[in-house]
């Protein structure tokens, strides 16, 4: 029987591993960059890019596209993954949804992303700020496709149910880990319940898309079969990136995915049965989102690559 790892807790005092070369990132600079570094600001809105340190936030932001994540930048969960800050939020800003609207009409881009912290002291879970949001955005900008990241909402029907109703172009849940180790890494989360989430969203019509970290010291066969139980629930998109440490308080790398692995991932996701598949060690969930949105185009390319070989 195969021994499997041990997670080391946030706790433990373990020896940090050394960056391999392929993940570095270029620093975020140019016009593209501080033009939308400064809409960022003027229109006091949070992103994940920033509060999640993003390695590709300087790719994106200089291409003129950014995660902005609503209901504030205080969750009421302490995953030990996660860099956003965990503690008591802020009131809920009303406003927010219009002034979202109108940072990405003012930047004209194509496709956008949005995301929240967990809001679990609130009785709607922030669903209600989220669909004003998505009706916000799709108003105002009625030719932008649009992607929502969203938390679980703790598996409450009637939430999920508003985001089906706005009815945005693609919707993601990360699961972010296998059924293992899901206790350490996502404390408050529970993974049958992401998988639910997921199921009663393709239930509802929406196309549908995950995330998972690797690194935090599972096995390649967890990560096949967490890979199998996502398209047994439906789900089209997957993304699959190397785990960073945010900081020392939280959960230490176990290990650095070569490429290869990741490359091998991909094949074997669209084996399994996913629409698309994004797989590479700086892959976060919203990384080249705006291709996850149709239907076929990733599958067609394996396809064809497959034939070609």
């Amino acid at each position: 029987m195969q021994e499997l790892p041990v997670i080391p807790t946030i706790n433990d005092t373990v020896t940090r591993l050394q960056k391999p070369n392929w993940l570095r990132v270029k620093l975020p600079i140019g016009e593209s960059y501080k033009h939308v570094r400064g809409l960022v600001d003027d229109h006091k809105l949070h992103t994940i890019c920033e509060s999640g340190n993003c390695p590709n936030m300087g790719e994106c932001w200089g291409e003129g596209t950014a995660t902005f994540m609503i209901l504030g930048n205080i969750c009421t969960r302490s995953c030990g993954f996660c860099a956003v800050a965990t503690g008591r939020p802020d009131a809920v800003d009303w406003d927010e949804p219009q002034r979202v609207a109108e940072a990405i009409h003012l930047m004209k881009v194509k496709h956008a992303v949005l995301t929240s912290v967990d809001r679990d002291e609130l009785k709607d879970g922030g669903s209600i700020i989220w669909y004003n949001t998505i009706k916000a955005v799709k108003a105002l900008n009625p030719t932008t496709t649009l992607e929502t990241l969203i938390p679980d909402f703790r598996g409450i029907s009637d939430q999920i149910q508003r985001i089906i109703d706005a009815a945005p172009n693609v919707v993601s849940h990360n699961i972010e880990t296998v059924e293992r180790i899901t206790r350490q890494v996502r404390i408050q989360a529970k993974y049958h319940r992401s998988l639910e989430v997921l199921k009663t969203l393709k239930q509802g019509g929406m196309r549908t898309k995950t995330g998972i970290m690797l690194g935090l010291g599972e096995t390649k066969e967890e990560v096949i079969q967490s890979m199998k139980d996502l398209v047994a629930v439906g789900t089209d998109v997957l993304t699959l990136g190397q785990y960073l440490q945010p900081t020392k308080k939280h959960l230490p790398v176990q290990r650095f995915v070569h490429p290869d692995e990741f490359a091998e991932l991909r094949e074997i996701g669209y084996r399994i049965g996913f629409d698309y598949v994004e797989s590479g060690p700086l892959v976060r969930s919203s990384y080249h989102s705006e291709k996850h949105v149709h239907q076929g185009i990733g599958r067609a390319k394996w396809e064809i690559e497959n034939q070609t070989k």
